[in-house]
């Protein structure tokens, strides 16, 4: 059959391997030598078809040795978190999260964390204690500087001890109007009644500011909570400057010895008692009275009742550098207050 013009241009002629000298010239021999039929195709990227390639930029900056196996070494037990300055966190878990605390798997297992602030926030309260001490004999605003210190310490440590973080308004809130009670105070000469007029306004802002929010309705009664008591902590420790200087004098001291004896490393029971011990003694050293021993016990136990708050749920080094030091004096305030109008 006579291959026919396509298209025009020229017959149709299929490709033929080109000839060397003296291999013949027949058609039929060249073609069957150009593409044998028996011979398979080596693709020389064959191998890596299946093979996963990673072209992306990685972490690693230089080549890491081979790692040869090991044994793996025993976990060592968790430290007793009791006396320590920060959290503690236990052994690692084959399917959890390495970096959970001790507090947050026991309220993960329905049990009540308690981890105690410990001794460097007890001196830290006891030295805080002093400057209300020394400020309130210097003076009213003497007694103001350690005092907005304090107020400033509860407010933020109160959020973080409910593991609210960041809460910066509502911190804000709450110092604000720890500042609005102490500046009525001064205003009305020292009226306890400008602290409950601050509180009552302080708690209808709140309110509006979280009806204001557009959160969950759970996550803003938990909000409104938190706001207010914090509020209302940090307004209450203006208390110092309602009381009289010699009643500040003692009931500070008393509450801040009584702190330094309860971070002794003491069973629970036994610390408790040494501490109201060491503070009815320090309120009737320096009152020379039994009223004075009174008004020291009853700071000792406001302030035994704030260090057992700043223990529980969430305690963390944070937690106890704020609400640990500043939660005994600031439930001690109204106390010192009451105490000292009572046993006067």
């Amino acid at each position: 059959m006579t291959n026919q013009p396509y298209g025009g241009y020229g017959s149709y002629e299929p490709y033929q391997e080109p000839q060397a000298p003296g291999q013949g010239s027949a058609q039929g021999q060249g073609q069957g030598q150009a593409w044998p039929e028996n011979q398979a195709y080596v693709d020389p990227y064959a191998d890596q078809q299946y093979t996963q390639q990673w072209q992306g930029q990685t972490w690693e900056t230089q080549l890491q040795p081979p790692v040869a196996p090991a044994p793996v070494a025993p976990v060592a037990p968790a430290p007793d978190p009791v006396g320590a300055d920060g959290p503690e966190y236990g052994p690692a878990t084959l399917g959890g999260n390495s970096r959970v605390t001790d507090a947050q798997r026991a309220r993960a297992e329905g049990r009540s964390p308690i981890i105690e602030p410990g001794m460097q926030p007890a001196v830290l309260t006891a030295l805080l204690g002093l400057l209300l001490a020394g400020g309130a004999a210097l003076g009213t605003y003497a007694l103001l500087v350690p005092l907005v210190v304090l107020q400033g310490l509860t407010a933020a440590g109160w959020f973080r001890l409910n593991g609210m973080w960041p809460a910066r308004q509502g911190i804000a809130l709450g110092f604000l109007g720890a500042l609005a009670a102490d500046a009525a105070l001064l205003v009305s000469d020292r009226s306890p009644a400008a602290i409950l007029g601050t509180l009552g306004v302080w708690v209808l802002l709140s309110l509006v500011l979280q009806l204001r929010s557009h959160a969950d309705p759970d996550e803003r009664m938990y909000g409104l909570t938190a706001t207010v008591v914090a509020a209302a902590l940090a307004i209450v420790a203006g208390g110092y400057l309602a009381a009289d200087a010699d009643a500040v004098t003692v009931g500070a001291v008393a509450a801040a010895a009584g702190m330094v004896a309860r971070a002794l490393p003491l069973p629970t029971p036994v610390s408790v008692v040494v501490a109201l011990l060491v503070a009815a003694g320090a309120g009737f050293a320096l009152d020379g009275s039994a009223a004075g021993a009174g008004l020291g016990a009853g700071a000792a136990v406001c302030a035994l009742i704030g260090h057992r708050v700043a223990s529980y749920d969430y305690p963390s080094r944070f937690v106890h550098f704020t609400a640990g030091v500043a939660l005994p004096l600031a439930v001690a305030a109204p106390a010192v207050y009451a105490l000292a109008r009572l046993l006067d």
